[in-house]
């Protein structure tokens, strides 16, 4: 491809965010709705050639690895552990209520049992990158049901590092063996990755605080994506190795690294979320509608209800509960890895989670940035239904 054209068709994309941006900012809601709906818009109306597609496509792999090490760099160590601890009920909810519906919607559908399996993780996740643009972008990092959320979504890649080898194993046909090495590699590997967060992150503090703000940008960016790669070849979540990454950097260090990285993770976490309206084929789109609202709204209901009852165990009160609620809602980046995974078992799993994604990442954000409208109306209702 020519190099005018290239920057032609980048410049274009880019520009057309800007101007989402700015419209989301006059609107006093997250941009994130509008993004996607922007992608779907560029999509239909505009063909890529396959170098700026491949460049939008890093770029929001690397736009879901900064949202996630920035999110770690607002917890300490001891806070994660001490957080982890304490909802790992809220974790077996969370299991219980939103792997259960998509498997059951397989079963329905008529998948056979491991494209059914598949679709359970698709609706069992949400989106981490999502969960914490909103709480970014909507002033929540300090709230008191944030480390409800936090805990929830690092719970989900625990999982995750336990479900995906398995699920991989059984569609290459694998043996029990093959199976149990690689489950108990990646187990390993996260287990490795966090203690070493935990345990040796003041070390790290001291090694990456330079002088020279370039350098250490330098530093902090080349180390982010180091540790995302090794996590992705250890099936373990990229996002997740460089959230820890983020929370085994504190102090000075950590406070210079959030604003030298903030405007590369806002501009990448835009290209992020346009990269997901890129990818959905709209002429796919009638066939799969129905089962992706439905699910979508059993599963927004079952989201909502694990960051509930998350938030009411921590002591939140009623807005923080819709808040941790709502903001779980979204299922993101994994959901569509997931399903990616069955495309040859069954052709028509990658444009049902391709919808039900969209759905859940345009209704979750817009219901969490109106809790102060919502809340007291949701809580109106259960007293009522209560009484």
């Amino acid at each position: 491809m020519p190099l005018a054209q290239l920057f032609l068709e980048l410049g274009a994309v880019i520009l057309a965010l800007a101007f989402v941006g700015r419209a989301a900012g006059r609107l006093g809601i997250t941009p994130i709705p509008l993004y996607l709906l922007a992608g779907i818009g560029l999509g239909a109306f505009m063909s890529l050639g396959d170098a700026p597609t491949e460049f939008i496509h890093i770029g929001a792999e690397i736009g879901a690895v900064l949202l996630l090490f920035t999110l770690g760099l607002e917890y300490t160590s001891q806070e994660l552990r001490d957080n982890l601890r304490a909802n790992r009920q809220v974790g077996l909810l969370d299991l219980g209520l939103n792997f259960t519906p998509g498997l059951l919607a397989g079963f329905a559908l008529g998948f056979p049992p491991l494209a059914a399996v598949l679709l359970g993780g698709v609706t069992y996740l949400t989106s981490s990158g999502i969960a914490s643009k909103v709480l970014g972008d909507l002033g929540r990092l300090g709230n008191r049901e944030t480390p409800v959320i936090l805990s929830v979504c690092v719970l989900e890649d625990v999982a995750m590092a336990a479900y995906l080898p398995v699920v991989a194993a059984l569609l290459i046909g694998g043996t029990l063996i093959a199976i149990e090495i690689n489950l108990l590699v990646a187990l390993a590997a996260f287990a490795l990755a966090f203690f070493l967060a935990l345990r040796y992150g003041h070390v790290l503090s001291r090694l990456m605080n330079v002088q020279s703000n370039e350098a250490l940008l330098l530093s902090v960016f080349g180390l982010v994506l180091v540790v995302a790669g090794v996590a992705d070849l250890l099936k373990v979540s990229a996002a997740i190795g460089a959230f820890l990454v983020g929370i085994a950097l504190s102090g000075e260090v950590a406070e210079r690294a959030r604003g030298l990285i903030e405007p590369l993770r806002d501009l990448f976490a835009a290209v992020f979320f346009v990269f997901f309206g890129l990818q959905l084929d709209l002429s796919s789109v009638p066939g799969v509608l129905l089962p992706a609202l439905g699910l979508a709204a059993v599963t927004s209901a079952t989201k909502f209800m694990t960051g509930w009852w998350g938030a009411a165990r921590a002591g939140v009160q009623t807005r923080g509960r819709f808040r941790a609620g709502t903001t779980l809602i979204a299922r993101g980046e994994f959901s569509i890895l997931i399903a990616g995974l069955g495309l040859e078992l069954v052709p028509t799993l990658g444009p049902l989670a391709a919808v039900y994604v969209l759905l859940t990442a345009i209704l979750g954000p817009v219901l969490a940035r109106f809790d102060a409208q919502l809340a007291p109306l949701f809580d109106r209702k259960l007293r009522e239904v209560r009484a």
